[in-house]
């Protein structure tokens, strides 16, 4: 195993440089001064030079090709299997366009922020032209190396196995069944009381309080993590210090809340991986639809029932010295679970979310392909934003600007989204028939049930599953949308 045993060093090796990317990327969203864009750009380019050079270098192709011949266990070869998958994904893609991408990128991103400030598209235009171009010739490098059309070798990069093919008909469905649901939801609020708006302003330092109790109510470990603000809110960092981020309103309290709720979920995922396989590909997340499921599963499946809501109001009345039938659980409730169609994506509701994703999966393909140059984004976003949702975009700000995916060559990342609010409804289920106590637990205040099936059934099986396999093995069933739309119904639509 002597092969195997230095291509797990190299690969530990990997692992703390991309922590150390990892921090330098949050620092840059978090506490970095504008003036220091270029020069962490040369930083950050620096290290993904290296990363790329240690995965690419011949002596790495030549000892997987040894360890493939060795004598290893099950757990061995599963690992192997996944330095085999991420040396494949790198030895594509040539260094100078690793280094290429990585300048572009945190130039874009750092322009977007004066663009999206200033509802300036132009300002960031050729910025993101650039970013396009290099994720297109990385798309073609991938594709030729795989096998895959570029797009499919991008989503690849985010979701192993991710295919079109996978993607296509799911999202057809919800095109064809989002606008019933949609109309259902809102006609059923049309019938009930009017929901009251808590009555602000809301001082963010007891805002902030109030996400740091619902960080700890959901079971982050703060020894290994930290939470900061940023325009953005993500989670990223390293192994064993976790960075979230939020950002605060002072006229909208439930913004941050929930918004610290989805990134604890993904929190508890990168903190719950096995310790057995740490710094080794097979201890990693599996993709970013499964990841992106543990945000939704502590967000909406749990943090807005309303067994968990009729935890939160009185702490925040009591925390915001909120007075009068705005503060009572039902009202919270129906304010946390309204459906109403807006333009921001990253505020929309579970009913109105996936229309969102549709319609950027759709253009993200489009500029990819070629068919959409970056120039038009603006009036193609806007044109599908009045066919999905029936709003007119009144600026770019709040239009094609208000993400940072494509600005940070996230292209292929936007439908793990929808995918991991059908992967979440689909373990929800599963984990409430499991577990008696999961409801009833979180009218408490208290996900360690939750968690507790999480972290057997998710967290401990690291990249070792694939993520169809990990379904079937924790809920019975591969990948279905009908969790989801009964999920929805039940929340939205029935009495």
């Amino acid at each position: 195993m002597q092969a195997y045993r230095s291509l797990a060093l190299t690969f530990s090796r990997l692992q703390a440089l991309e922590g150390a990317a990892g921090i330098l990327g949050w620092d840059s969203q978090t506490l970095m001064p504008d003036g220091a864009a270029e020069g962490r750009a040369d930083q950050l380019a620096t290290l993904r030079g290296m990363i790329h050079d240690l995965l690419t270098a011949p002596a790495t192709g030549e000892e997987l090709a040894r360890a493939e011949a060795e004598p290893l266990g099950d757990a061995e070869r599963t690992n192997l299997r996944e330095m085999r998958r991420i040396h494949r994904h790198a030895s594509a893609v040539p260094r100078d366009l690793v280094e290429a991408n990585s300048r572009a990128v945190l130039r874009a991103e750092m322009v977007w922020r004066e663009a999206r400030r200033t509802a300036d598209f132009p300002l960031l235009l050729p910025h993101l032209a650039e970013v396009l171009r290099v994720q297109r010739e990385i798309g073609q490098a991938k594709g030729a190396a795989l096998g895959l059309q570029p797009y499919d070798a991008l989503l690849d990069g985010y979701d192993p196995g991710l295919r079109r093919s996978l993607i296509d008909p799911l999202f057809a469905e919800l095109r064809a069944v989002l606008p019933g649901l949609i109309e259902a939801a809102r006609a059923r609020q049309a019938r009930e009381p009017t929901v009251l708006a808590l009555p602000g302003p809301f001082a963010i330092e007891r805002q902030r309080e109030v996400c740091l109790s619902l960080m700890r109510a959901a079971g982050f470990d703060f020894r290994r993590g930290r939470l900061d603000v940023s325009l953005h809110p993500f989670c990223g960092g390293a192994v064993d210090d976790v960075r979230i981020t939020t950002r605060y309103d002072e006229t909208d309290l439930m913004r941050a809340l929930m918004g610290v709720l989805h990134e604890t979920g993904h929190a508890l995922y990168e903190q719950g991986r096995p310790a057995a396989w740490r710094g080794q590909p097979a201890g990693e997340a599996r993709g970013m639809s499964l990841h992106e499921s543990q945000s939704l599963i502590i967000e909406m499946q749990a943090g807005r029932s309303r067994e968990f809501v009729a935890f939160l109001a009185p702490l925040l009345r009591e925390t915001f010295r909120g007075e009068g039938p705005a503060w009572n659980s039902e009202n919270l409730y129906r304010l946390s679970t309204r459906v109403e169609p807006g333009l921001i994506r990253v505020d929309a509701d579970e009913v109105t979310y996936p229309a969102h994703i549709l319609l950027r999966t759709e253009l993200e393909t489009a500029m990819l392909a070629g068919d959409l140059s970056p120039a038009d984004l603006p009036g193609a976003f806007n044109a599908g934003m009045r066919e999905l949702l029936g709003l007119d975009v009144p600026n770019d700000a709040l239009g094609c600007l208000q993400d940072i995916h494509w600005p940070g060559g996230s292209f292929g990342y936007f439908p793990t989204y929808t995918l991991g609010a059908m992967i979440a409804a689909q373990l929800f289920e599963s984990a409430a028939a499991a577990e008696p106590d999961l409801r009833p637990a979180l009218a408490r205040g208290d996900f360690s049930p939750l968690l507790a099936w999480l972290r057997t059934n998710v967290h401990a099986h690291g990249s070792t599953l694939d993520t169809e396999d990990l379904l079937v093995a924790a809920t019975g069933r591969g990948l279905a949308s009908e969790p989801f739309l009964r999920h929805l119904r039940r929340r939205y639509v029935e009495p």
